[in-house]
């Protein structure tokens, strides 16, 4: 991995002083994408470059908005999982301007949403990892874009045994919602890198 994530650094535009790089580590579930970030995070340290990490993840809806509203199981995850606009305007289009940023960060234990103070230094690589980060309102955010392909099979069987067990959920939810985005966004495509993981 060290020597992929050394060659995969050549690649993403060099980060001068007073500059802000925007990295975005793209890939379906369980594709390797908090992996990769690891190993990125631990190599640009070793060059002594400032770092700020952000998981989509972190930022999603409570339950009740994303769970049981109507819509079909797939549109719930892909369309309602995020308030996709909130994060455009106060996480997308801050980053570059501001060093701090005020974001509703999810809880699970209380399912809700707590407002979170995120310092970005001037100088720094900028790495935000999750699924569907190419949708159409975030995609131009970013100036470098790697996607982790990973066929589904290999993905499913990282999942933990007891959440294999459950597959209807991956039927109705989230592969349904995969498929969409694969076919409507193309993010293979449109990424700057494919990483075949």
């Amino acid at each position: 991995m060290d020597v992929k994530v050394k060659n995969l650094l050549k690649k993403i535009p060099k980060i001068e002083q007073g500059q802000k790089i925007v990295l975005g580590i793209d890939g379906l579930s369980r594709s390797g994408k908090t992996t990769i970030v690891r190993n990125i995070e631990q190599h640009i340290q070793e060059k002594n470059i400032l770092s700020c990490v952000l998981h989509i993840d972190d930022y999603i809806v409570e339950r009740e908005r994303r769970y049981n509203t109507g819509h079909e199981e797939w549109y719930e995850y892909y369309q309602l999982q995020w308030d996709v606009e909130w994060l455009k305007e106060n996480l997308f289009q801050k980053l570059k301007e501001s060093n701090e940023l005020q974001l509703l960060t999810y809880d699970n234990h209380s399912d809700l949403q707590k407002l979170h103070t995120v310092k970005i230094p001037d100088t720094c690589l900028i790495i935000i990892e999750g699924v569907f980060l190419q949708r159409k309102e975030w995609r131009n955010y970013f100036d470098f874009m790697i996607f982790l392909d990973c066929v589904r099979e290999e993905r499913f069987h990282r999942e933990s045994i007891e959440t294999q067990t459950n597959i209807g959920k991956f039927e109705k939810r989230y592969w349904k919602a995969e498929d969409y985005y694969m076919e409507t966004v193309s993010p293979i495509e449109q990424a700057d890198l494919v990483i075949h993981n």
